[in-house]
């Protein structure tokens, strides 16, 4: 995947508030992707040696079929502290390394994270799909900020995550009786049509399979399926490495 570094990084807080506030309005919510969405990334991030190393993986699955096609692990040291609403700043510079070793570029990228769901409208998706022009979702495991209605207990029951009048993601129930997902648009793509690709890529368990998959590549808990092969043109050398 073609990815072009920051020239500069925020190095203090300050610094990284005011750059979120200053991208904020470039974070476009409405759907500027590819009709036939062919190809879907999900990112997962970790930490080693006490947080000083960032371990990013990244996976890309066939889509609607959620068959693994490329993936990238990478890892590199850690330059910016845990602080809460600013999670794109410790992040994101080790996903942009995983993701420029890919050798299939994703149609569509979902966050383990926050995406328009954020104080300032500028969560890790919001970030990353600016970053790399690609539409982007977060998919969050807890709420940041907003208020909803409670929902129903079933698989694919929703409903609007708001803060004050504003809608700026929904809450979704993607497994029955499980705790539910908060989904919120990254970059260039609506939230019904997040939703429905959140829904599509979560076939069975509560969490994507793109989250899943990074997660169990970020871990190496267990192996990851074989790759399907697929006809590509491509000159890079494959994506599938890892440090």
């Amino acid at each position: 995947m073609n990815v072009i570094m920051p020239e500069t990084w925020p190095q203090t807080p300050a610094a990284a508030i005011a750059l979120q506030q200053a991208l904020r309005s470039r974070v476009v919510c409405h759907d500027d992707l590819s009709p036939t969405v062919q190809f879907v990334a999900g990112v997962d991030v970790g930490f080693e040696s006490g947080g000083t190393i960032t371990r990013a993986a990244v996976v890309v699955l066939e889509f609607p079929s959620l068959q693994l096609v490329d993936y990238a692990l990478k890892k590199q040291p850690t330059t910016f502290p845990y602080i809460p609403g600013l999670l794109s700043f410790r992040e994101i510079p080790a996903v942009l390394t995983a993701l420029a070793a890919l050798t299939i570029t994703p149609d569509l990228i979902l966050c383990d994270g926050q995406g328009l769901a954020h104080p300032r409208r500028l969560g890790i998706a919001c970030h990353l799909g600016l970053l790399v022009n690609c539409p982007t979702i977060g998919v969050a495991k807890s709420r940041l900020i907003g208020r909803h209605a409670e929902l129903p207990l079933d698989k694919g029951a929703w409903a609007p995550l708001q803060d004050g009048e504003e809608t700026i993601g929904a809450v979704l129930r993607s497994r029955t009786g499980t705790r539910p997902l908060y989904i919120s648009p990254g970059h260039r793509i609506s939230l019904p049509t997040a939703l429905h690709y959140v829904q599509g890529c979560t076939p069975k368990y509560r969490l994507p399979e793109t989250t899943r998959l990074a997660d169990r590549l970020a871990s190496n808990r267990s192996r990851l399926p074989p790759l399907k092969p697929v006809n590509i043109d491509v000159d890079a050398q494959s994506g599938n490495q890892s440090d």
